[in-house]
């Protein structure tokens, strides 16, 4: 097939994230991560978020979406495409950017492949929030783990999300979760959330935000849950390590999950070895 003579170059991974305003650095380092581990792939970034998009472009930094992202990586002939999924659950942005590939896999004649979420399979998911839990309990003090949800109750992802909060409560009588934008949130459910800790003798609580990156949830939604705690309990927000900001996204762990993702679907493409 003649069009098949222009693909001459062998893999490209692209990242696909959501994006932020506030914490873009850290999709940048994820990047950096990812490029040591497949020096034998080519990396691109893209982001789903349009508000970011425009609020970064605003600042002078151009980025584009999965859809104008994979256009040019087969305009740029990479035979074998990774999109790799940096969603921590399976929501809606994962199903979309799963019918993106679909979609483009209709018209290029490349292979291309996307992995899964990073919260998609229970062991590795257990192992994660098992180790998270005892790398940020503190003694003598509650943890209220939030999540941000998902607004449908048909949205795939639920399961998921479920066993993320009823794993965390399993593990510890100290541990409670809320949404913030999905089932339980915090707004419907804190006179009976602060009820519980009282119960349970609470006299102290850390917020831990299971959010990638530390963006404008951070900033705006676990400082005001902080200070409507703070009327009941000495309350605080877990810290990132080397006094930044929580977020999911810089723990080797879930760095491992996204890497072991990206080499899954290496194998399954069949195209050429990845970096041992």
């Amino acid at each position: 097939m003649k069009r098949y003579r222009h693909y001459t170059k062998d893999r490209a991974i692209a990242l696909s994230c959501f994006g932020s305003v506030v914490e873009q650095d850290k999709y940048l380092e994820l990047k950096e991560v990812v490029a040591k581990e497949f020096r034998d792939c080519d990396l691109f970034l893209s982001f789903s978020s349009r508000m970011v998009l425009k609020h970064l472009q605003k600042r002078g930094e151009i980025y584009k979406n999965l859809p104008q992202t994979l256009a040019d990586i087969d305009m740029l002939g990479y035979k074998n495409i990774i999109v790799a999924s940096i969603n921590l659950f399976p929501t809606d942005e994962h199903h979309f950017l799963k019918k993106i590939v679909e979609g483009f896999k209709n018209f290029s004649l490349a292979n291309i492949r996307n992995t899964d979420a990073i919260f998609t399979k229970t062991k590795e998911t257990s192992i994660f929030l098992k180790e998270l839990n005892d790398s940020v309990t503190k003694n003598q003090t509650a943890n209220l783990y939030i999540i941000h949800g998902t607004p449908r109750f048909d949205n795939l992802a639920i399961a998921s999300i479920e066993y993320t909060e009823r794993f965390l409560e399993s593990i510890s009588d100290f541990n409670f979760t809320c949404s913030l934008e999905g089932a339980y949130p915090f707004f419907a459910i804190k006179d009976n959330l602060i009820k519980k800790m009282k119960n349970s003798k609470v006299k102290r609580v850390q917020i831990v935000p299971l959010l990638l990156v530390s963006g404008n949830h951070y900033v705006k939604d676990m400082n005001e849950i902080k200070d409507e705690l703070n009327k009941h309990f000495e309350t605080s927000i877990a810290a990132g390590s080397e006094g930044e900001k929580f977020n999911l996204l810089q723990m080797p762990r879930i760095q491992e999950i996204i890497i072991k993702n990206i080499k899954e679907e290496i194998i399954k493409s069949g195209s050429s070895r990845t970096e041992e």
